[in-house]
């Protein structure tokens, strides 16, 4: 194996000359993963239908079972909802495996989330909440995303306590029950129950990292994640007198909300680079060819050459990782057939770079419309996501576990440009970083959220292992 960690970079390459073969479940703990998978999978674990609590309870109980003491586990209801999801009780659990003797380190915390988003049974294949194992594959909504990682963490916990492991440094599993919809859970979980979680010195998240193989099983890489931008909702909002449909006038509120949305379209947002986006393009640029890795390395090499960064962005592989993203999710306008408009409104999703308050995109999106008929308004209160440092630990150990069974994959930061119950921790100043371990073929199982999601069987096991492995690394020493 050689590990190659520059300095600005974090890739690593190995050779697959001399490697022993990688390590396996057992027929038990295969058995064992399989059946709580299929029993989580087989939960509609969706907001409104109030079946997170159910399976906060199983996996809670698996751990009873493997025996981690009943007062360090704990089932913990609380209420989610809005105007737009509606209301919900849903549940999280948070299970301490305490270090044996006197702990050398702050807890590392354990990160995921239970929920999944609605999926209906005559938009795929096979019933979506009935885990299904056809073509190497396991079909079933939150295979990927992310049941996967809820089981490979459970049972890695219980395969380690089994064999014997007693960590240094107290573990703490943090599972959430809204990630999907309204993230209480993981704002709770960096404010009021920092307690039971022992304020941990980082996080390992499950809804985060990975990595695939290309269709000619060429490795495609592995990515582990170190920043994620910040969610934000604005609301553009032209409103007029209206009048009668016959009579129409040069003032129109639907025109003008168009003509604020064409701004908004040719707007580019200024190119920007942190740490994690520029170890993860030298990365990147040192295995992609052509014109994409030109534009990546003449973007290194001068961070002011917009032109290479426009070329990055747009790339459907790469779009959203070179700067702040704004785009038109939802339209409202009128309210009769025959009657000029009186209220037109368009809903703008923005993914902001990590650092930059929402409230300077809110006064950017203004300067950008230019037209005092257009009201911009934010439609919530996030602040800005926080990027993780690189820690040698945690990549190290992410590094040794990727390729222990997967000799050859290249592993990169990553910045997410979705979002996960990680941002709230990095607000608080605790690091998370997402270290699943599950792969995929790229970028045909690309299917989270969509239509048949599904898993590669290995993948379930392979995660298990990983899991295994990465604490091993970082608590066992």
């Amino acid at each position: 194996m050689r590990i190659l960690l520059a300095a600005a970079s974090v890739i690593a390459l190995a050779s697959t000359a001399g490697v022993a073969a990688p390590p396996s479940l057992t027929p038990a703990q295969h058995d064992a993963t399989h059946a709580m998978f299929e029993h989580v999978i087989n939960l509609p674990t969706v907001i409104g239908r109030h079946r997170v609590p159910e399976e906060a309870q199983f996996v809670a109980d698996q751990f009873k079972a493997a025996g981690f003491p009943a007062e360090d586990i704990h089932v913990l209801p609380y209420h989610t909802g809005s105007a737009t999801t509606g209301d919900d009780d849903t549940a999280a659990l948070i299970v301490r495996w305490r270090a044996a003797g006197k702990p050398t380190a702050k807890p590392i915390l354990l990160m995921g989330h239970m929920d999944v988003v609605e999926a209906k049974r005559e938009d795929s294949t096979t019933d979506p909440f009935v885990m299904t194992e056809r073509d190497g594959y396991y079909y079933g909504r939150g295979t990927i995303d992310m049941k996967d990682g809820i089981v490979g963490i459970t049972q890695a916990m219980i395969n380690l306590k089994a064999a014997g492991f007693k960590p240094k440094r107290d573990i703490v599993v943090l599972f959430t029950g809204d990630e999907e919809t309204n993230g209480i859970g993981a704002n709770k979980g960096a404010g009021e129950w920092l307690d039971l979680l022992g304020h941990p010195e980082f996080g390992l998240n499950a809804d985060g990292g990975g990595g695939g193989y290309n269709p000619d099983h060429t490795p495609a890489g592995y990515t582990m994640q170190t920043a994620e931008k910040t969610f934000a909702g604005y609301t553009l909002t032209v409103r007029n007198r209206g009048g009668h449909s016959s009579k129409p006038r040069k003032d129109n509120a639907i025109y003008s909300l168009a003509h604020a949305l064409d701004k908004i379209e040719a707007y580019r947002f200024t190119p920007m680079q942190n740490e994690t986006t520029r170890a993860y393009f030298a990365g990147r640029e040192k295995v992609e060819k052509g014109p994409l890795g030109d534009a990546m390395r003449a973007w290194l090499a001068n961070p002011k050459d917009d032109a290479a960064a426009d070329f990055i962005e747009a790339s459907e592989s790469e779009v959203g990782l070179t700067r702040t993203r704004c785009v038109p999710t939802r339209l409202f306008g009128g309210h009769a057939d025959n009657a000029l408009p009186q209220l037109a409104t368009a809903m703008i999703n923005c993914r902001i770079f990590p650092g930059v308050d929402p409230n300077a995109i809110k006064a950017e999106l203004e300067r950008v419309v230019a037209d005092p008929e257009v009201v911009v308004t934010r439609n919530d209160a996030y602040v800005a996501s926080l990027a993780s440092p690189l820690r040698a630990d945690v990549t190290a150990a992410y590094t040794h576990a990727i390729q222990a069974l997967h000799p050859g994959q290249p592993v990169f930061p990553e910045m997410s440009t979705g979002a996960s119950d990680a941002r709230p921790f990095r607000v608080a100043g605790i690091p998370v970083y997402g270290t699943n371990g599950g792969w995929v073929v790229v970028p045909i199982d690309n299917r989270a959220h969509g239509k048949d999601e599904r898993l590669p069987v290995q993948s379930l096991y392979d995660n298990v292992v990983h899991w295994e492995l990465m604490l091993r690394d970082l608590a066992g020493k």
